[in-house]
Parts: C-alpha cells; structure tokens; sequence
C-alpha cells in the first residue's frame, strides 16, 4: 500500500487548529487623496487567530496580534502637532481591551483560493472597519480604517479619548478626523485583503510495510 506524505509549505507557521488569516494592505494599494491633514503613509497588518471562510460574518474575530504604521503632517489640529508617526504592533487581546475593533462578512460564494478581495464582502454600503480606537492611552492619532463596496474608503484619526499625551501635556479628546483624512479609491475586485493560503503538496513515495 502506498502511503501519501502531507508536505506544507511554510508549515511552521500552521496553528493546531488549522491556517489563521492575515489581512494586509498599504497606502501604495489605494489611490490616495488627502482631505484634511496629510496622511499619505500607512501599512497594516491583522493577524487572525482562525481562518477566513465563505459565508462568515466578523465582528471583533479573535486576533493573533496587530501591526500598523500611520505618518504625516497635521493642519491646525486639537493636539498641536506639526506632523506625526504612529507605530504600534500590539496582541490581540490587548487591541480589544483599549476600544479598538474590527468587523466585515464574507459573502458565500466567495472564492478564497486567489486570496479575498473586497468584492467578496457583503454590503453595499461599508464593507471592511478596522477601528484601532484608543481609551485612556493618551494618543491622537490610531486610525478608523473603512472599505466600502462601490470602491471608495478613508482613513482618518477615531475617536481616541482619555489619557493624557505626553507631548501635549493634556488629555486627550478627539472626534473622527479632527487630526486627519484621508479618502481612499481602489479596485475592489482587485484589492486583495488576504493572501492565498500556501499549496499544499502531496508526494508519493512512501511505502507501509
């Protein structure tokens, strides 16, 4: 009998459960038009702790852990910067715990073996929210990140609150977009949110006694 080896291509990085997802996406994927401040500059990535899957819906998903970096030069804003760079890199429970949250749908007949574009989340308004919100940290500037359906989306500061800034020396309050806005256009058949899962390979070769 002949038995059939399971060979995974980059398989450390496999959880017991399975293969969790990893969104990302950077400024150079969108075409980029500054309406208040100029934030021009952004990456993220979203670690999951489970795999996307067709005919889900999202909210707050259980996270691995978040990366992201948000730079640029401010107008006349409540925290008095001239300019900014956010880095933040933080656990998923963490990123919960501070008031951030994220929610989207993928649609049901969604075809994941290219990876997911923005055209397999349900909705016709709002698709895709990653709001990196902060409570009592003393920052301005993490960002509500927003995808909708017909192509457009924004970037701009969330409603951060609480906390005192160490630059400022006061605490923080701040509405949507009061630091910055971004708007953002794309292909959302194009713009591809999570990567395709490696291949997996079988190999014949093996032999039971």
């Amino acid at each position: 009998m002949t038995k059939k080896l399971l060979f995974c291509l980059a398989c450390a990085s496999l959880p017991a459960s399975g293969w969790a997802d990893t969104f990302a996406f950077e400024a150079s994927d969108f075409a980029l038009n500054p309406t208040f401040s100029d934030v021009q500059t952004f990456r993220f990535s979203i670690d999951l702790a489970v795999p996307v899957t067709p005919g889900a819906a999202y909210s707050d998903p259980a996270l691995s852990g978040v990366d992201y970096q948000v730079s640029g030069d401010l107008d006349d804003t409540p925290s008095g910067f001239a300019a900014f760079a956010l880095v933040r890199s933080i656990e998923g429970a963490e990123f919960y715990a501070q008031g951030s949250s994220m929610t989207f749908e993928i649609d049901a007949g969604a075809d994941l073996s290219d990876g997911l574009q923005v055209s397999e989340l349900t909705g016709t308004g709002v698709v895709f929210v990653f709001d990196a919100r902060e409570v009592d940290t003393g920052r301005y500037h993490p960002p509500l990140f927003q995808l909708n359906a017909d192509g457009t989306g924004s970037i701009r500061n969330s409603n951060n609150q609480g906390g005192i800034n160490p630059a400022s020396m006061e605490e923080v309050n701040v509405d949507y977009g009061e630091e910055y806005i971004t708007e953002l256009t794309f292909d959302p058949a194009a713009l591809t949110l999570v990567a395709p899962k490696p291949e997996v390979i079988l190999a014949d070769g093996f032999e039971s006694p």
